[in-house]
C-alpha cells in the first residue's frame, strides 16, 4: 500500500466518523469539557509536564495529542462527579491531579506492564512538584491502575478513587472514534508498519473494543463510555468492510 493509499485510507475512517457525530459526552457536557481545557491550559505545572512529556516522544502512538486529551475529558469527568457529590478536596485541584495524571500515564507505553512502569517514572518526575506527598500518591496509583483488562488496586480515600476511575474512564473514550482517526495512524508510523500488515488482525482488534464496553468505572463513564466503543465499532465494521472491498 502506497503512501498516498494510506493517506486516502486514513481520510476515509476521518469521514466516517464526521457521518456518526460526536460522542454524546461532548454535546451533553461541553461545558465541563471547556472548563476542563482552560484550566488544563492555565496552570503553571500542567505546562511544565507537557514539556517534560515531550522529552518521552510519541510512545507507540499514545503521543501528546493522546495524553491531552485523557488529562482534558478526566478533569470534565471529576467536574461531573463532584457536583453530585461532596469530596474533602477542592474540585479544581483534584482536577489538576487529574490533568497531571492524564499527561503522564503512559510515559512507559512501549514497556511491558507500562502502567506500572509508568507509575514509577511518574513517581520520580513528581518529586519536582509543588505536590504534596498524598497527592503523589494518588496520581502514581492511578496511572496504575489504567491498564485495561487487569483488576485495579483500590484506593484508601474517595477523591483518590475518583481521580483513578476518572483517568481510566477518560483513557478508554480513545478507544472509541479516536481509535480508527488518530490512534491506528500514529501506531503505524511509529511502527514503521503497513495498514496491509494491520488489517488481518482487525477482527480480533474489534473484540476487544467489545470487551471494554462494560468496564467504565464511574457513573459518568458508565454512562457515556458505551456510547464511545459503540461509534468506534460502526466506524471500525465500515471501514474493514470498504478496505476488503477494495483490496
Amino acid at each position: 500500500m502506497s503512501e498516498h493509499d494510506h493517506e486516502r485510507a486514513r481520510n476515509l475512517t476521518t469521514r466516517i466518523a464526521t457521518d456518526l457525530g460526536s460522542p454524546r459526552f461532548y454535546l451533553n457536557h461541553h461545558r465541563d469539557v471547556e472548563k476542563s481545557q482552560r484550566l488544563f491550559e492555565r496552570a503553571p505545572m500542567v505546562s511544565h509536564c507537557l514539556g517534560i512529556v515531550e522529552t518521552y516522544g510519541d510512545c507507540y502512538g499514545h503521543g501528546l495529542l493522546h495524553v491531552r486529551k485523557v488529562a482534558v475529558d478526566a478533569g470534565a469527568i471529576i467536574l461531573l462527579e463532584m457536583s453530585h457529590a461532596p469530596y474533602a478536596i477542592d474540585t479544581e485541584r483534584l482536577i489538576l491531579l487529574a490533568h497531571l495524571a492524564g499527561l503522564l500515564h503512559d510515559i512507559k507505553r512501549p514497556e511491558k506492564d507500562h502502567a506500572r512502569a509508568g507509575a514509577r517514572e511518574a513517581s520520580s518526575i513528581l518529586t519536582g512538584f509543588a505536590l504534596n506527598e498524598n497527592e503523589c500518591s494518588v496520581i502514581t496509583r492511578a496511572i496504575a491502575n489504567h491498564e485495561a483488562f487487569q483488576t485495579p488496586d483500590a484506593l484508601d480515600e474517595p477523591a483518590g478513587q475518583l481521580l483513578s476511575d476518572a483517568l481510566y474512564d477518560a483513557d478508554k473514550f480513545r478507544w472509541g472514534p479516536d481509535n480508527f482517526t488518530e490512534t491506528l495512524w500514529a501506531m503505524l508510523d511509529a511502527r514503521k508498519a503497513s495498514l496491509a500488515a494491520a488489517l488481518p488482525r482487525f477482527p480480533r482488534g474489534m473484540e476487544a473494543l467489545r470487551s471494554i464496553r462494560e468496564t467504565f468505572r464511574t457513573p459518568t463513564g458508565r454512562e457515556y463510555g458505551p456510547d464511545f466503543i459503540d461509534r468506534g465499532l460502526e466506524i471500525g465494521r465500515r471501514f474493514y468492510e470498504e478496505m476488503m472491498q477494495t483490496g
